[in-house]
Order: structure tokens, then C-alpha cells, then sequence
């Protein structure tokens, strides 16, 4: 490894310049919004402002996993919120999430609103709402709960930690990319040896630990998230690949995968989602425009 940088810490850090490279126009140290604008509500009871991010796919795969059910209180309205271009700082976003990212929901089944932010508690909220994908068992539920929080703690050294260093930062430096490779490919590694003994994370059930795990670690393991997997040789955790594959399978998560996304083929985005027939009437190549 070679030295890269000549840079020494100053006693007391002050954002006097630009800094995240890709993300470096919405990147600050401070909370709070920067703008008044109200979010909008559509008619279902559910509201979901969000991006076809991997932590935005969690949960549009879990409504569109009940809705397959047949949890007619499960059906939402899909609002597009651009983080390049700052909408998760607007007032209502803020209202909704404090810290100002995707995905955030609103519950307006009952009397009063209720606001659920981080994706791990919407996905908590949703299943013991519908009583759906969260064993009740205690043995199976706290297995269910562990991966999922597995997942939570874990993803930032995929996505915030090698995606970035990876994919997005203005320079590549051989120390970051190393560190978080040995990281992720460490993760890979929990993963394929758990399911080399069960079907799913959790055990023999589909459950929302495979949810919130899928979009981040199974897209890896397909080769979609960073163009990593050569990189990262995906391909050698074959448990992850089968456990991905049969995932992806799913109608729930190939729909849920659409909503909200703004990349890739127009066929597979779907920027908004108002009614189930919007997968049908309203990908972008029927309706055209800006992606």
C-alpha cells in the first residue's frame, strides 16, 4: 500500500469547502431544513416519501409483499423524494424525518398520523401491524429482529464505506477502498456461511430480515450495486447467489424494486406509484420525460 496523503488534521475541523464529491451539493454538518415546502398525501393509507435506494426498496418490497397477501390497509402512495437535489430538507420531510433521509412513512390508517422513520422500524412497524414476515415464536422473532439489526449496523461499510470510496469519491485512495473491501467481503462471508444452513436469513420462512438484507447484500451478489462484483468476486459466496436469485424471483420484490427508481431502463422505473395499475400504465418508457 502507498502513503497518499500529506494531510494533517487541524486541532478543530470547520466546513469551509465542498466535500462527498458526488454528493457534495447537499453534504453539510448541520440538521434542520433549508427550505418550507409541504409533502404531498395521496388518498391510501399509507404515505411513503422515498428513493429506489437499497433502503428504499426494504420497504416498498414489504408493501407490495402484503399487498400480495391481501392487506387491503397496506396500499400507498409512493412520493418521489430527489436527494441529489436536496427534497429530503424540505419542512415536510423534515416533519416526517428529523434526519433527513429516505425512506420515511406515514401511517395515516388511524385517527392521528404516525410518523415512522429508519427503514429497520418501518419495516417493524408494517409487519406487526399486519401481523406479516415477523415470527411470533420468541425464538424465531428475536432471530428475525437479530438480522435485521445486523443488517442496519452492516450496511453503512457497504454503502457509506466501500460504495463510497469505490464509486463516488472524488478520488480513489487505496487505504479506504482496501479497508471497506476486507469489510464487506467479511459481511459476505456471515452471510453465505448463515445460509449455507437455512433457506432464508432467519430460518425457513421468508421473513422482513431477508427484506431488509436483499436490496443491499443480494443486488451485490447479482452484480448491480457499484460494479463491484468482479471486484469483489460476488460470484464465490454461492449461498448469497441462490439466496439472492430466489429472492429476486419474487413478483412483490421485482415490483418493489421499480417504485421510486430513477436509473437504469425506463421500463423498470416507475417514479411514482399511486395504484397498482401504475406498474402497467406508468414506468418512464410510456411516460417519457426526465429520469
Amino acid at each position: 500500500m502507498t502513503a497518499s496523503s500529506d494531510y494533517t488534521p487541524p486541532k478543530v475541523w470547520t466546513w469551509n469547502k465542498a466535500s462527498g464529491g458526488r454528493f457534495a451539493n447537499i453534504n453539510r454538518p448541520i440538521a434542520g431544513p433549508t427550505h418550507d415546502k409541504a409533502l404531498p398525501v395521496g388518498r391510501h393509507p399509507m404515505q411513503l416519501y422515498s428513493l429506489g435506494t437499497p433502503n428504499g426498496v426494504k420497504v416498498t418490497v414489504m408493501l407490495e409483499e402484503l399487498l400480495a397477501l391481501g392487506h387491503a390497509g397496506a396500499d400507498y402512495d409512493a412520493w418521489l423524494i430527489r436527494i441529489s437535489e436536496g427534497e429530503q430538507f424540505s419542512s415536510g420531510f423534515v416533519s416526517v424525518n428529523p434526519n433527513s433521509k429516505i425512506p420515511a412513512l406515514l401511517d395515516r390508517s388511524g385517527p392521528t398520523p404516525i410518523r415512522i422513520f429508519e427503514s429497520g422500524a418501518i419495516l417493524v412497524h408494517l409487519a406487526e401491524k399486519f401481523g406479516a414476515f415477523l415470527p411470533e415464536d420468541p425464538a424465531a422473532r428475536a432471530e428475525t429482529l437479530s438480522w435485521l439489526f445486523w443488517q442496519m449496523g452492516s450496511a453503512p461499510f457497504l454503502g457509506g464505506g466501500f460504495g463510497h470510496f469505490y464509486a463516488y469519491a472524488p478520488t480513489k485512495i487505496e487505504y479506504a477502498i482496501d479497508r471497506y473491501a476486507m469489510e464487506v467481503k467479511r459481511q459476505m462471508d456471515v452471510l453465505d456461511r448463515r445460509l449455507a444452513e437455512s433457506a432464508f436469513v432467519a430460518g425457513p420462512d421468508y421473513t422482513i430480515a431477508d427484506m431488509a438484507i436483499w436490496p443491499w447484500y443480494g443486488q451485490l451478489a447479482k452484480g448491480l450495486l457499484y460494479n463491484a462484483g468482479e471486484f469483489l468476486e460476488v460470484e464465490s459466496y454461492t449461498n448469497v447467489v441462490r439466496w439472492s436469485e430466489q429472492i429476486f424471483a419474487r413478483p412483490a420484490v421485482q415490483r418493489g424494486r421499480m417504485v421510486n427508481r430513477v436509473t437504469g431502463d425506463p421500463a423498470s422505473q416507475l417514479h411514482e406509484r399511486h395504484e397498482a395499475s401504475d406498474f402497467e400504465t406508468k414506468t418512464q418508457d410510456k411516460v417519457g420525460g426526465p429520469a
